[in-house]
C-alpha cells in the first residue's frame, strides 16, 4: 500500500498562499477546473479579490461575514463550526470583483470552478440546503447538499459538505468519476478536512484513493488533521476514516469538462456489493449532527450589510 503523493496530500500550511491559508488552483494541481481556498480574517478585517475566470462559493466554516460584489452586498450568518451547523453562503460569478468582510472574524472556505457562464451575485440561506443521511450503519454520515447539482444553480461548481461520526467510515463504497461516459462524469475534486478535538487536542482521520486497475490512477493513503486538502484527479476514492473519537468533516469540491453538471460515479466493482447490506440497517442515531434552519424572512433577498 502506497503513502500519500506529496503532490496529492496537501498538509495544513503547505498551500499557505498570500491572504489565504490554503490555495489550490488549477495550475497548482495540474487540471483544468477544480479551484479551493480557505480564508482567516480577524475581527474587523475585510479581503477583496478578482474572481477571474471561476464562479466562486463563499461558505463560511466559522464565523460569519459579509460579501460584496456587483453593487450588491450580503451578510451571511455563517456558524460557530462544521460540527455545528448547516450554514449560508454567497455565490460570486466569474468577472467579478468582490469583498469580504467579517466584524467578528472568522474562517472562510472559497469553493471555485472555472466556468464560461456569468450567473448572478446571489444569496443561499441554510434553510435551502438539503441535509441527506447516506449510508447505513457504521457507514453511517451526513451530506450537506448546499451546492449539489439539481439543488443551487451554478454552471460548472459542484459542492458538498460530509460529516462522519467518529468510528465511522465514509466515501464507500469506493467510487469514481474520471471518465466522461454514460452513467459516469469527469470530476476533478478536492477534499478538504477539519477532525473534531479531543480531551487531549486535535485529532485524526485516514483517506484512501487508489488506481483503477483497467485505467491506473491516484495512490493516496493518507492521514488527515484539520486544515489537509486531497487532491483526486482520478482514481478509487474511499473510504474516508473517522476515528474513534473524532467527527470527521470533509467539504468536497468539484468541476469538469461535462457540458452537464452532474455528480454521475461509478462504484468500484469489487466493493459495490456493500451498498446492498445496508437494506434494513439503521443509519447511525447519531445522526443527523444537525438540520437546516426554517426558513426566515427574506431569505432569498438577504442584503442586509453586517
Amino acid at each position: 500500500m502506497s503513502p500519500a503523493s506529496p503532490a496529492l496530500h496537501r498538509p495544513a500550511g503547505s498551500t499557505a498562499s498570500g491572504a489565504y491559508t490554503a490555495a489550490v488552483d488549477p495550475e497548482d494541481a495540474g487540471w483544468g477546473y477544480s479551484s479551493l481556498r480557505v480564508l482567516e480574517l480577524a475581527p474587523g478585517e475585510r479581503h477583496a479579490f478578482d474572481s477571474g475566470d471561476s464562479e466562486w462559493v463563499v461558505l463560511p466554516l466559522t464565523g460569519s461575514c459579509t460579501v460584496a460584489c456587483d453593487g450588491t452586498a450580503f451578510a451571511l450568518d455563517g456558524r460557530d463550526g462544521v460540527f455545528a451547523g448547516v450554514t449560508d453562503f454567497a455565490y460570486v460569478p466569474r468577472d467579478a470583483a468582490a469583498e469580504i468582510a467579517s466584524e467578528r472574524g472568522g474562517r472562510f472556505a472559497l469553493t471555485g470552478a472555472r466556468c464560461t457562464a456569468r450567473l448572478p451575485f446571489r444569496y443561499g440561506p441554510a434553510s435551502g440546503v438539503p441535509v441527506e443521511l447516506r449510508g447505513a450503519g457504521q457507514a453511517s454520515r451526513q451530506v450537506n447538499n448546499f451546492c449539489a447539482a439539481g439543488v443551487f444553480e451554478a454552471d460548472k461548481l459542484i459542492a458538498v459538505e460530509v460529516v462522519t461520526p467518529a468510528g465511522n467510515w465514509s466515501s464507500f463504497p469506493p467510487h469514481k468519476h474520471d471518465t466522461e461516459r454514460p452513467g459516469e462524469s469527469a470530476l476533478e475534486e478536492i477534499y478538504y478536512f477539519e477532525i473534531g478535538a479531543g480531551p487531549a487536542g486535535a485529532g485524526m482521520g485516514y483517506q484512501r484513493v487508489y488506481p483503477s486497475a483497467a485505467a491506473g490512477g491516484s495512490d493516496v493513503l493518507a492521514e488527515v488533521r484539520t486544515g489537509d486538502m486531497v487532491l483526486i484527479p482520478d482514481g478509487w476514492h474511499g473510504p474516508s476514516m473517522a476515528v474513534p473519537g473524532y467527527d470527521m468533516y470533509y467539504l468536497n469540491v468539484m468541476a469538469g469538462p461535462s457540458p452537464e453538471r452532474a455528480w454521475l460515479i461509478c462504484d468500484d466493482p469489487a466493493h459495490a456489493w456493500v451498498r446492498g447490506t445496508w437494506d434494513g440497517q439503521p443509519v447511525d442515531p447519531r445522526l443527523p449532527l444537525y438540520t437546516a434552519p426554517a426558513p426566515r424572512a427574506g431569505d432569498l433577498e438577504d442584503t442586509d450589510e453586517r
